[in-house]
Protein backbone atom coordinates (compact mmCIF):
# COMPACT_ATOMS: atom_id res chain seq x y z
CA UNK A 1 0.00 0.00 0.00
CA UNK A 2 1.39 3.47 -0.83
CA UNK A 3 1.70 6.10 1.83
CA UNK A 4 -0.84 8.47 -0.40
CA UNK A 5 -3.22 6.08 -0.13
CA UNK A 6 -2.89 5.59 3.44
CA UNK A 7 -2.77 9.38 4.20
CA UNK A 8 -6.09 9.22 2.21
CA UNK A 9 -7.62 6.80 4.31
CA UNK A 10 -6.43 8.10 7.16
CA UNK A 11 -8.56 11.72 6.28
CA UNK A 12 -11.45 9.65 5.39
CA UNK A 13 -10.80 10.80 1.80
CA UNK A 14 -10.78 7.83 0.15
CA UNK A 15 -12.93 4.48 1.78
CA UNK A 16 -10.93 1.82 3.41
CA UNK A 17 -10.48 -2.13 1.31
CA UNK A 18 -13.40 -3.56 2.35
CA UNK A 19 -11.33 -6.83 2.54
CA UNK A 20 -8.94 -5.67 4.90
CA UNK A 21 -8.73 -7.77 7.92
CA UNK A 22 -9.19 -5.11 11.24
CA UNK A 23 -8.21 -6.30 14.45
CA UNK A 24 -8.58 -3.86 17.52
CA UNK A 25 -4.77 -3.03 17.93
CA UNK A 26 -5.12 -1.69 14.55
CA UNK A 27 -7.96 0.15 14.94
CA UNK A 28 -6.03 1.96 17.87
CA UNK A 29 -2.69 2.40 15.86
CA UNK A 30 -4.84 3.93 12.96
CA UNK A 31 -6.19 6.59 15.14
CA UNK A 32 -3.07 7.16 16.90
CA UNK A 33 -2.12 7.68 13.43
CA UNK A 34 -4.95 10.15 12.84
CA UNK A 35 -4.38 11.80 15.39
CA UNK A 36 -0.49 12.69 15.15
CA UNK A 37 -1.19 13.59 11.29
CA UNK A 38 -3.88 16.31 12.16
CA UNK A 39 -1.59 17.38 14.93
CA UNK A 40 1.25 18.09 12.46
CA UNK A 41 -0.88 19.35 9.71
CA UNK A 42 -2.76 22.28 12.10
CA UNK A 43 1.25 22.78 13.56
CA UNK A 44 2.20 23.71 9.65
CA UNK A 45 -0.73 25.91 9.49
CA UNK A 46 -0.02 27.82 12.30
CA UNK A 47 3.93 28.17 11.60
CA UNK A 48 2.62 29.39 8.30
CA UNK A 49 0.35 32.02 9.91
CA UNK A 50 3.54 33.39 11.94
CA UNK A 51 6.10 33.35 9.19
CA UNK A 52 4.41 34.31 6.73
CA UNK A 53 1.26 35.65 7.43
CA UNK A 54 1.75 38.19 10.67
CA UNK A 55 4.98 39.98 8.80
CA UNK A 56 2.98 41.20 5.99
CA UNK A 57 0.62 42.67 8.36
CA UNK A 58 3.26 44.99 10.13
Amino acid sequence: MGIWQQLMEYLYIKKRDPNEPRTQWMKYMHGMNRISLLMFLFALLVMLIKFVIVPLLK
